[in-house]
């Protein structure tokens, strides 16, 4: 549905006299240089396809720091009028107390579930059959990005998998270089747990953990194999030391290391800075060994508020958001892919594509925000931020993992 018709649909939702400018202060955590070019393509579709004004509240650090500060704001009564949350289990208990506004309407009106791919975007968005958020992006983590200046300069071939790349590092390390780019923070090293998982174990068991939250296959000697990969992970990023994801990143652009296991919104950093996918650095989804993805990602909420011209404004601002030419702009610059199953992205670079074509086979699994509870998920990321940052045995580590599986909710 073109934005035009698109506004027309939602004005049916509102009166004329609701219809007035309105400033949205809309609240997020991108602010890396790939996510702030990326965000500010949603801020300027908004601006030009309506009377209102998008005020950026951008918020430092990672979602683990930002999602705090925004649900505390909504439940100390000072919402904002719409904000980043990641579709899946985070807002349940606001929707349950009745503070995020209910997008289903709309959503009916332009046939959202007809372009929405693949249906579990927008499943991720509804609570009791009522749909409270509008999903922008499909991001996955199960990749690693692999630098060529850094393996050119030890003197090998970029590698095509995991085992791979770890039977480059010590040519890596000879020629002075970090095989492994690693942040120090929980949710990164959560993410390269998750993707060494299902690399190492397979779809399958993978599932009967994270899925069917099956304690003994996750203490078992199945999941061994992880938390042994995971151990040879954290050696070869011992020499990391950065914090944030867009610095390791920064090191695989700039030669320092050989590799990145993280999102695909590393994309973004690669695009500012103006290397090229395929010439400059690959990228591997499934580690180069699973053709999967999952299908995490963004989406926006519009917290309950008393303002009649706001609340007329969120509805607008819903349908823009996920209207093809914001989908288009907005992807694009970030590196994801788009929930609109109807638009074409011809344009995307060569790890967009493979992307686009894992998710056209239907190579899907669920993000862990649509099987795990967000209290599950931090107790996953802090012992990982406590085993990578010791000595932790990958036998303790996993012990551990089991038993946060088996009350996992």
């Amino acid at each position: 549905m073109k934005i035009k018709a698109a506004l027309a649909t939602t004005a049916a939702f509102i009166s004329a006299s609701a219809l007035s400018a309105a400033d949205l202060e809309v609240t997020h955590w991108w602010t890396s240089g790939g996510e702030a070019v990326a965000v500010s393509e949603f801020a300027k579709a908004v601006n030009e396809k309506t009377a209102h004004n998008w005020v950026d509240g951008a918020i430092a650090g990672s979602g683990g720091t930002a999602r705090p500060i925004i649900i505390s704001r909504i439940l100390g009564g000072d919402p904002m009028a719409a904000t980043q949350l990641n579709h899946g289990r985070q807002a349940e208990e606001l929707i349950e107390a009745g503070l995020m506004t209910d997008l289903t309407d709309l959503a009916e009106a332009e046939g959202w579930k007809d372009f929405v791919y693949p249906s579990s975007l927008l499943e991720g968005c509804t609570y009791e059959g009522r749909i409270y958020c509008v999903p922008v992006n499909i991001h996955s983590t199960q990749w690693l990005w692999l630098s060529h200046d850094a393996f050119e300069q030890a003197g090998i071939e970029v590698p095509k998998d995991w085992f791979e790349f770890v039977a480059a590092a010590p040519k890596l390390e000879e020629a002075g270089l970090v095989p492994m780019a690693q942040g120090q923070q929980g949710w990164q090293q959560a993410i390269a747990f998750g993707a060494l998982s299902i690399s190492v174990v397979g779809i399958d068991t993978w599932s009967k953990v994270v899925v069917e939250k099956d304690a003994d296959v996750a203490g078992g000697p199945e999941y061994a194999k992880v938390f042994q990969a995971s151990a040879n992970a954290r050696e070869l990023a011992r020499n990391s030391n950065v914090q944030d994801w867009n610095l390791a990143t920064n090191m695989v652009i700039t030669g320092k290391a050989g590799g990145q296991i993280m999102g695909d919104w590393a994309q973004g950093e690669f695009a500012v800075a103006g290397q090229v996918a395929g010439e400059d650095y690959t990228c591997l989804p499934g580690l180069g060994l699973n053709q999967v993805i999952d299908t995490g990602g963004d989406a926006f909420y519009f917290p309950v508020v008393d303002d009649p011209d706001v609340k007329a404004a969120q509805l607008e601002m819903a349908s823009i958001l996920i209207s093809k030419e914001a989908q288009v702009a907005f992807n694009l610059a970030k590196g994801s892919l788009p929930v609109r199953g109807d638009i074409d992205l011809s344009t995307a670079n060569d790890c967009m594509q493979k992307g686009l074509a894992i998710l056209a086979a239907g190579g899907v699994l669920p993000n862990a925000d649509q099987t795990l509870s967000a209290d599950t998920q931090t107790q996953i990321k802090d012992l990982m931020a406590e085993f990578w940052a010791s000595d932790m045995t990958a036998e303790d580590a996993q012990a551990r993992y089991a038993s946060i599986i088996a009350s996992a909710d």
